[in-house]
């Protein structure tokens, strides 16, 4: 579930905590966490003994680029969550993977359903997972309004489905696409190539709004409490929200219902009213 906010609201409260630290041991719980490395007390072996230089995120990616050419890297999944803890606290159920900094200070990965993982790897090794699979952030590098119309032009599949793909926008996810497209007016089953250029430049103008108020309210915080902030802290953004998990609610700009979809496997909310 952790999208851009999410990920980069985790990124801004851990920055100024373990920047500057050295790591001084890893412990990996569950082999599945390593799965992208081919053996795997590879990450282990990499990370111990190097100082976190600085805190980055590339779409759903935060990457800690370390001392001696090696960046960590951590995916969330749909439901992995990252927090700070003291030698000896209480570790919450699923805690997969504790990296354990100078101070004494400890970084720990819960993810009860392993579809996350980390990673240490080399300059060649991140760019080739990113190659091809990665395109440019949402946030911190968002195509011009002529860039998307290229990406979607022809395109037959749902304007949904493609924002959900981090090869055309990096960072986007089911909650925020919902809440963009409303913010844009367009309805999420639209086949992408159909957009014509207001409509795309609607869609642009709708992204920066959206995440920005995300991260403002610390991420999108469900009632399975799966996501929360590494204090412990629960985002706020879940009562803002305009479309996401509000079927059968009024819509808040024009008191249209909010209807509930399923574009690809995945559960889409948007306004009947507003949204065409």
């Amino acid at each position: 579930m952790p999208e851009l906010p999410e990920v980069e609201a985790t990124r801004r409260h851990l920055e100024p905590v373990i920047v500057g630290r050295t790591i001084e041991s890893a412990a990996v719980r569950r082999p599945r966490m390593v799965r992208r490395h081919e053996r795997p007390e590879d990450f282990v072996d990499r990370v111990t003994g190097r100082r976190i230089e600085s805190l980055d995120r590339r779409g759903k990616f935060l990457l800690a680029p370390l001392t001696g050419d090696i960046t960590w890297v951590t995916h969330l999944g749909m439901s992995g969550r990252l927090s700070i803890a003291l030698p000896g606290d209480e570790e919450a159920p699923h805690t997969n993977v504790v990296i354990h900094l100078e101070g004494p200070i400890e970084v720990r990965l819960v993810d009860p359903r392993t579809f996350g993982f980390v990673a240490a790897w080399t300059p060649d090794e991140l760019e080739t997972m990113f190659r091809g699979r990665v395109g440019q952030d949402a946030l911190q590098d968002l195509p011009s309004a002529r860039e998307l119309a290229q990406e979607l032009a022809g395109r037959t599949a749902p304007i949904k489905a493609l924002l959900l793909d981090q090869r055309v926008l990096a960072g986007l996810g089911n909650i925020y696409a919902d809440e963009i497209l409303h913010r844009a007016a367009i309805r999420p089953e639209r086949p992408g190539g159909s957009l014509d250029p207001a409509e795309i430049a609607a869609l642009r103008r709708a992204i920066g709004p959206v995440l920005a108020a995300g991260l403002r309210h610390g991420g999108t915080s469900l009632g399975d409490l799966a996501y929360l902030l590494p204090d412990g802290r629960t985002g706020d953004f879940l009562q803002r929200l305009a479309a996401y998990g509000r079927a059968g609610e009024p819509c808040r700009r024009c008191g249209g219902i909010i209807q509930r979809t399923v574009i690809r496997g995945r559960s889409s909310f948007w306004c009947r009213g507003c949204q065409f």
